[in-house]
């Protein structure tokens, strides 16, 4: 496979059943899904079973047990298990539009990343959207969306439609091209070279670790927030810590000021662990 998307989760059934739909239903199927699952109960494993017998998708549940926060280790044995030339990063509560993998394997670039972006739902719109709302897009139709009390202004653009639209508002944009956990790809060479994920960091600015650590090995980013688009459903952050956020920031802050390029604790860093499963569900 040229591109492997790695879907990373924690006991969200409800949530990562929409987002499957989601991939089922991409307008190119020459893709590789994987589930980086931290932890979640059975639910997950039969949401992930239940969406591929009832969608012909095909999946690898990458699960390790419970044992605190441990989305970056979930996500370097994901990355180990995928086997594209390409990775793709995202969550189990964004929903892809059924041209986003069409638009990161068509935008790929060599020595680059793409940064995409998100449309944010708010807590209403975000539990009316039903599987069958996903596999008939109207999930990201800008009019259903306003008629189920969506009031998106300038954030409308990002679900304009036309290609070339979409491609001038990219190179518009001011804002710059972060690597973002729930919508980036890159090579996989490059996810290698930086050593993956930062192990030694919680919750808050994981994705951005990496993101920095390949503008500084010479990686630097693509703007396709407006090409390649997904929606964010709505959820509340009970598991975030002010300590470890601001640690984060400190690690954010020495890899910037030092040029830092490889994770202290990452995919070569990996020990054996008992509780691993590696499934292939089709």
């Amino acid at each position: 496979m040229a591109l492997s998307v790695i879907v990373s989760t924690y006991n969200k059934p409800r949530d990562l059943e929409r987002v499957l739909w989601g991939y089922a239903g991409q307008s190119r199927k020459d893709f590789e899904l994987l589930v980086a699952d931290d932890g979640s109960g059975p639910e997950t494993a039969e949401v992930i079973r239940r969406v591929c017998a009832a969608s012909g998708l095909e999946a690898v549940h990458v699960w390790h047990e419970d044992r605190g926060f441990r989305k970056s280790e979930i996500v370097n044995r994901a990355i180990e298990a995928a086997g594209g030339d390409t990775l793709m990063f995202t969550d189990g509560d964004t929903i892809p539009r059924s041209d986003l993998v069409a638009a990161h394997l068509r935008l790929a670039r060599p020595g680059r990343y793409l940064g995409g972006g998100y449309v944010k739902l708010p807590a209403a719109v975000s539990d009316a959207i039903t599987v069958d709302d996903v596999r008939e897009g109207r999930f990201a139709d800008l009019g259903w969306l306003r008629a189920r009390g969506w009031r998106p202004g300038r954030r409308a653009l990002r679900l304009v439609r036309s290609p070339r639209a979409a491609a001038l508002l990219d190179r518009l944009t001011p804002t710059a091209p972060l690597f973002a956990g729930n919508n980036s790809s890159v090579a996989r060479e490059a996810i290698q070279a930086v050593n993956g994920f930062d192990m030694a960091m919680g919750y808050g600015g994981l994705d951005r670790a990496v993101g920095y650590r390949l503008v500084n090995l010479g990686v630097r980013g693509i703007q396709v927030r407006h090409r390649a688009v997904c929606m964010h459903l709505h959820h509340d952050r009970p598991y975030k810590d002010p300590q470890v956020v601001r640690r984060n920031r400190e690690i954010l802050e020495t890899i910037r000021r030092t040029g830092q390029t490889r994770a202290l604790a990452g995919l070569a860093e990996l020990r054996p662990d008992p509780s691993l499963r590696v499934t292939r569900i089709s």
